[in-house]
């Protein structure tokens, strides 16, 4: 007899996927001048935002799928404003990163989404350092560095836009735990976008303005409406799909299908985007960092089932076991960097996947914290 629910929750999983890659191929394939030719990173993602807040307000204050949440002026100042201006920039620079870089070289260097959390989450005092916790990111790092020596077309510029916004999308994390949490307030997908699609959109006028808008005046840039509209709705459909598959699966289910992901784009992006070369020594690198990431989440895992189980017997912890899996979906929160508006995920791709401007819960742990695999916008 076919399990309905299981099928399901593999579908999610595959739409997620698809999804995710789809994003990042898609941007990648606008920016790229070797295919459409769009290469204005800051003004693609503003069309994502733009598009992202307004479906948001219909579907708060027109459809009232969602109720807004009680947002006051000094909560939107010091919590909504600075997590989407950091939000905004990782978007920007992990977009730019497309123009100089390969989407393979760009996956594995998210890998170091673990590493940039820990590092803010150190420096705003929401994480001790450790030990253990040391040696998994030392190992991560040692990895990202033998993937990028060999990197047939690595570049600077490209290199460090991405890494920049990776520790920009590693901050906006941690000021949700510290910011967000501390107000008590939980936003879901929808919520989210409503209130920080906007911010963010004002937010990259600044730059759009002063870096893009003469460049567009003085060449002949291609607009195709449908093709922009399809990109918008692919990274907003992104959105959706991430909130889904956390709803129906566990931390660990989530973190296996990124690291799937990230797998699958790298090996796409060879055959989609043959100047996109990979020697032997980026996928020894890659997997030295990936075992690096494997341990970190493990350790965390670990930690936060230790902090939900009180003490009890052996029998008791194993007939809980199942829940604290499904429990720990609640605090994982996606990271949301350039795989889809930006945004992929792998962080977490930590879901994080860097790839969906969407909060589907306040409530941001160390689970939540560390990469799944990170995405695209």
């Amino acid at each position: 007899m076919i399990n309905k629910p299981l099928v399901l929750t593999y579908l999610y999983l595959f739409i997620y996927i698809l999804l995710s890659s789809g994003v990042i191929l898609y941007n990648k394939w606008v920016l790229s001048p070797k295919y459409f030719n769009f290469p204005l990173p800051i003004t693609l993602t503003m069309i994502h935002m733009g598009f992202s807040g307004v479906v948001a307000f219909f579907l708060v204050r027109v459809f009232k799928v969602a109720s807004p949440v009680k947002m006051t002026f000094e909560i939107y100042a010091t919590c909504v404003i600075p997590i989407s201006a950091f939000f905004a920039s990782s978007l920007w620079f992990g977009n730019t990163a497309y123009l100089h870089i390969s989407v393979a070289f760009i996956q594995m260097l998210k890998a170091l989404m673990p590493v940039a959390t820990f590092i803010m989450a150190v420096l705003c005092g929401t994480d001790k350092p450790r030990c253990d916790v040391f040696l998994n990111m030392l190992l991560v790092s040692v990895g990202v560095v033998i993937s990028s020596y060999g990197e047939i077309h690595f570049n600077v510029v490209g290199t460090v836009y991405q890494v920049t916004g990776i520790f920009a999308e590693a901050l906006r994390l941690v000021l949700t735990q510290v910011l967000l949490q501390k107000k008590g307030l939980t936003l879901n997908p929808i919520t989210s976008l409503y209130y920080i699609a906007p911010c963010s959109f004002v937010f990259l006028f600044v730059p759009w303005f002063l870096l893009e808008k003469p460049a567009m005046e003085v060449s002949q840039i291609q607009f195709n409406f449908w093709i922009f509209f399809s990109n918008a709705l692919c990274a907003l459909a992104l959105n959706f799909s991430i909130f889904l598959v956390i709803g129906r699966t566990g931390a660990v289910t989530i973190r296996v299908a990124g690291v799937l992901k990230d797998w699958i784009l790298i090996a796409l992006s060879t055959v989609i985007f043959p100047e996109s070369t990979i020697t032997g020594l980026n996928i020894i690198g890659y997997a030295i960092a990936l075992c690096g990431v494997v341990m970190y989440n493990y350790i965390k895992v670990k930690d936060v089932r230790a902090s939900q189980l009180p003490a009890e017997s052996l029998p008791e912890r194993i007939t809980k076991d199942w829940k604290l899996e499904k429990k720990s979906s609640d605090i994982f929160v996606p990271n949301n960097s350039g795989d889809i508006s930006g945004g992929t995920g792998s962080a977490a791709d930590a879901f994080g996947d860097e790839e969906a401007p969407l909060i589907p819960s306040a409530r941001l742990s160390y689970l939540g914290r560390t990469q799944l695999g990170n995405h695209a916008a």
